[in-house]
């Protein structure tokens, strides 16, 4: 496994070592051991979460105020391009946000510390996205900013509106957001 800094430093990309032959592949999608040894993180993960989407559907950007979940997110099948946003105000990238593809092609995955907004959008016809989280979902405390923040300008690769739930077509703007 091979663990590599984004723009914002604590966003890493993690890239799994892949064993394959021409009878399919195999790779380790998290292992405690290296993952703590590789980004000096002692994680806890507490809940796993599988979701399927369709062309075109744009989630986010969601957090939870209290009970912040850090995540570690791949794409099964599919391809979705992802967006980590830094929270939290006292972080000199407070405000920034980067993103990447992660696809079942290519095997990466992001990791989004806790006080980070996250969201993604599906690129391919359909996208099975599985993410660990470090703490328990929480409705009440979940907040969400809107995805086309004037403020923000997430350069998202849409081709045409996106499909969103009426949850996200509400999001505050990121001037009137909670942060960390």
């Amino acid at each position: 496994m091979k663990v590599r800094k984004t723009a914002i430093p604590d966003v890493l990309i993690v890239e799994p070592t892949i064993f394959g032959d021409e009878r399919g592949f195999f790779y380790e999608s998290y292992n405690e051991q290296k993952w703590q040894e590789l980004t000096g993180l002692e994680t806890r993960f507490v809940q796993d979460n599988h979701s399927k989407s369709v062309r075109g559907v744009l989630r986010g950007i969601h957090y939870q105020i209290k009970q912040s979940q850090g995540k570690l997110v791949r794409v099964v099948a599919g391809e979705v391009f992802d967006v980590a946003v830094d929270l939290r105000k006292s972080s000199p990238t407070f405000g920034q946000w980067v993103g990447e593809r992660l696809s079942a092609e290519n095997k990466k995955m992001l990791w989004v510390p806790e006080g980070f907004g996250h969201g993604f959008l599906v690129l391919s016809e359909s996208a099975e996205f599985l993410y660990r989280t470090t703490d328990f979902y929480a409705p009440e405390h979940e907040r969400c900013i809107v995805w086309n923040d004037p403020d923000l300008r997430i350069d998202w690769p849409l081709d045409g509106a996106p499909k969103l739930s009426e949850k996200d077509a509400q999001g505050s703007s990121f001037a009137e957001a909670e942060y960390y």
